[in-house]
């Protein structure tokens, strides 16, 4: 069983309030990037509004809904909404503005702090870019506060997020524990660099150790998400770089997985492993969380390799 590890994988995981004892500190500016950033990878589509496919306000407006807050249709009905911020005075889930067609608002993004935005793009589907990025800065509108996001705002999101089921689902924290297992680790060190990790925590070992190999870097504020679920595109990433494992030969096309998105490389190498067979109806289902038995099964399969 290979063990070795090449990049770090990317922690872009959706915050949930456990409904178990798995510890989260949730924040609201965490609540809402970790929510955009569940579907960084979708392709952009010409009005696209489901994980098949956004535009750039079928992106807001789902982000925004899944945190039980109501954006119109449009970028330009979205303009209308809230009030304008100055561009100094940006908070992480203003929207922004900008002018790609020359008559008047046209695209829209979520301003996430660290002077960066997320939004759905025509070559590059949702994605992060800098507000500095010359193309984008040329064509900057404005901004507008839609929500300011206080803890009552939290609550409500914590309330619909709360009903995940992880004696069904796997957390972060059991995905840790799982594969830190599987492959061998010495998980004495529960001095965890993550920020929303105590000692205590049952996972905070192997957390540490997966830290210290590479698979698992935190997310921008340095925090584990340890309660979150995790989608399969996902653990696709991190089963290929945990075990460091290689594409061998053709791997079987899923119809949800076009090769620009940001897994793509991943499941295919985890298909033509036999790792991963993907669902009945020829689909890999990227954006659907990781059950148990399946971890279990993943797991598994990889270590045969």
């Amino acid at each position: 069983m290979k063990k070795r590890v090449l990049l770090p994988v990317f922690a872009a995981f959706m915050i949930f309030a456990g409904a178990n004892s798995h510890e989260a500190e949730a924040a609201s500016v965490d609540q809402l990037t970790s929510s955009a950033y569940k579907y960084i990878g979708t392709p952009y589509i010409y009005g696209g509004t489901t994980t098949r496919g956004f535009d750039c306000s079928g992106f807001t407006r789902q982000v925004f809904s899944d945190l039980g807050i109501s954006l119109p249709r449009t970028s330009g009905a979205q303009y209308g909404q809230g009030q304008a911020v100055a561009k100094s005075n940006l908070q992480a889930g203003d929207l922004l503005f900008f002018n790609t067609s020359g008559a008047g608002v046209s695209h829209v993004g979520i301003y996430i702090g660290d002077q960066k935005f997320i939004h759905s793009q025509t070559n590059q589907g949702v994605s992060v870019t800098s507000i500095h990025a010359s193309y984008w800065a040329s064509r900057y509108i404005g901004a507008k506060r839609v929500k300011s996001f206080s803890t009552a705002e939290l609550a409500k999101a914590e309330v619909k997020n709360a009903q995940i089921d992880f004696s069904v689902y796997a957390s972060r924290g059991e995905v840790a524990i799982q594969l830190a297992k599987a492959l061998n680790l010495d998980t004495s060190d529960t001095s965890s660099p993550f920020a929303d990790v105590k000692p205590s925590a049952k996972y905070a070992g192997a957390a540490t150790a997966l830290n210290k190999i590479g698979v698992f870097s935190g997310d921008e504020h340095g925090k584990f998400n340890p309660a979150s679920p995790i989608t399969r595109a996902q653990l696709a990433k991190i089963l290929v770089v945990a075990f460091d494992l290689q594409q061998e030969g053709d791997a079987p096309h899923f119809k949800d997985v076009p090769a620009s998105h940001w897994s793509s490389e991943y499941i295919a190498t985890l298909a033509s492993t036999g790792i991963t067979v993907g669902k009945g109806d020829g689909t890999f289902a990227v954006n659907d969380y990781v059950t148990l038995t399946h971890l279990e099964a993943f797991i598994n399969r990889a270590q045969q390799q």
